[in-house]
């Protein structure tokens, strides 16, 4: 069994648990810490190294990012602090924890965790996650491989639209939307998503996951199949873990 302690930095929690990065399961129960107000890098990197110490992990350590990771520097930050852009994140957190840490995107983490273990587990050719949340995140895999920081909730729709400020889970409580209303704006994203990358599924994720039964039979696709995310808080930590198994792998090969 490969155990890799898995980390998931959200805008509220960070969270983290040890992955059997064969199964997809946590080993032990999920340990979660407040997100420091204003996340700056030493305050998160300081829970990170907590959390590290609490499940007295010895080995390789993945960590998700709420931006675009690119190399193991972060590269964005909308929501948390601009100290974040530019930064080698993965040396930060390697010095500090004295482990050897990869960053991954969140939205990318989740996509390898669905796809490997969770809604789109033995489907071959193009699985596309997308996060509905404050924004909306995207993971594109094909045949298991991911294709990374794809930011797809940053496309313009027809209309002059943002997909994220017009789709998200947040527009859809600003511009006080019921579920069918807010599903005919998700269905326009997707079927204009269709037209650019005929996915063979679509996987949604987030917070919304957890209520498909109020939205998913209003939403029309194309000919995607679509489907909510079936390992919901737990993709992240699990898609962190992944990455983290895939380079210690590569490193030792």
């Amino acid at each position: 069994m490969s155990v890799i302690l898995g980390i998931d930095i959200g805008g509220s929690g960070i969270k983290g648990a040890p992955v059997d990065t064969a199964t997809g399961k946590l080993v032990a129960e999920r340990h979660r810490i407040p997100t420091p107000e204003g996340a700056q890098p030493d305050a998160v990197k300081d829970v990170v190294v907590e959390l590290v110490q609490h499940f007295g992990h010895a080995g390789p350590v993945g960590i998700t990012f709420p931006g675009i990771v690119q190399h193991g520097h972060t590269l964005s930050a909308a929501n948390v602090d601009k100290d974040w852009i530019g930064l080698d994140a993965d040396a930060l957190f390697t010095e500090a924890t004295g482990r050897d840490v990869t960053v991954i995107n969140d939205a990318d983490a989740a996509g390898l965790a669905e796809a490997k273990f969770g809604a789109g587990a033995g489907v071959s050719g193009e699985v596309l996650l997308l996060t509905f949340g404050t924004g909306i995140g995207s993971a594109l895999i094909y045949n298991g491989v991911l294709v990374p920081n794809t930011e797809f909730g940053h496309l313009w729709l027809k209309g002059d639209k943002h997909a994220e400020t017009w789709a998200s889970d947040r527009a859809r409580e600003h511009d006080d939307l019921n579920w069918k209303q807010w599903a005919k704006r998700v269905s326009k994203y997707l079927q204009y998503l269709e037209g650019l990358f005929s996915p063979d599924l679509f996987i949604i994720g987030g917070g919304v996951s957890k209520k498909a039964d109020k939205w998913q039979p209003h939403v029309e696709t194309t000919r995607t199949k679509l489907v909510p995310a079936a390992l919901q808080n737990e993709a992240g930590i699990v898609g962190a873990a992944m990455m983290a198994g895939q380079r210690a792998q590569g490193q030792g090969g």
